[in-house]
């Protein structure tokens, strides 16, 4: 299984992980969420979703600087980027308050419910698409669904958000790969996964 970042790099991005987890109170998303689910490919960069007040607690600790393009707070340590996301405010793909209301603990950390992070996932990969990070986002989309989504509480979602072009994207992504080298899936294996997928999503 193929890591994207030298194993230093995780190492430090997950102590920083554990030390913001010790002082802080988030629900967390991105690269690591999704590990925590799949136990597939680790995370570089650090992303969560907090409320104002935790957010104001962070800033005697860390250089928070306000990203207004991207709607989300950014702060950094060492080469690790950590991305922060707030209720009534940020959009990492759904809202943050509804994200704070569907969770569920992993290994400890409190993170979105699998189908809702699917969604923020897909939202990821429609932003990166063709590039480095974009091309491990998909393949945090597939160790997603081998982990287990179930597909029409995912579609519901999406109804429910008005992202139902969400769903073409993953028809489209799953249908052009054919293969999941990353992830130890070679053609036959994935070919069997991806029938069955995309069953679901029609």
């Amino acid at each position: 299984m193929a890591d994207y970042y030298h194993d230093q790099v995780t190492q430090r991005s997950w102590e920083l992980l554990q030390e913001l987890q010790r002082g802080y109170r988030f629900t967390l998303i991105g690269g690591w969420a999704v590990y925590l689910y799949t136990r597939a490919l680790k995370s570089k960069d650090i992303d969560i979703a907090i409320t104002l007040d935790e957010l104001g607690k962070m800033k005697s600790a860390f250089d928070i600087v306000k990203n207004e393009r991207l709607k989300k707070y950014e702060a950094h340590r060492h080469e690790i980027d950590i991305d922060i996301y707030v209720e009534y405010y940020s959009d990492p793909g759904l809202p943050v308050e509804a994200l704070h209301a569907r969770t569920a603990i992993v290994s400890g950390f409190t993170v979105p419910e699998i189908e809702y992070l699917l969604a923020l996932k897909l939202n990821a990969w429609q932003a990166r698409r063709g590039s480095l990070k974009g091309e491990k986002d998909q393949y945090d989309i597939i160790a997603l669904l081998q982990t287990g989504v179930q597909m029409a509480k995912y579609r519901d979602i999406l109804r429910q958000y008005h992202k139902e072009g969400q769903r073409n994207e993953l028809i489209e992504l799953l249908s052009r790969l054919t293969e999941a080298p990353a992830l130890n899936l070679n053609e036959h294996q994935f070919s069997r996964l991806k029938k069955a997928w995309l069953k679901q999503l029609h």
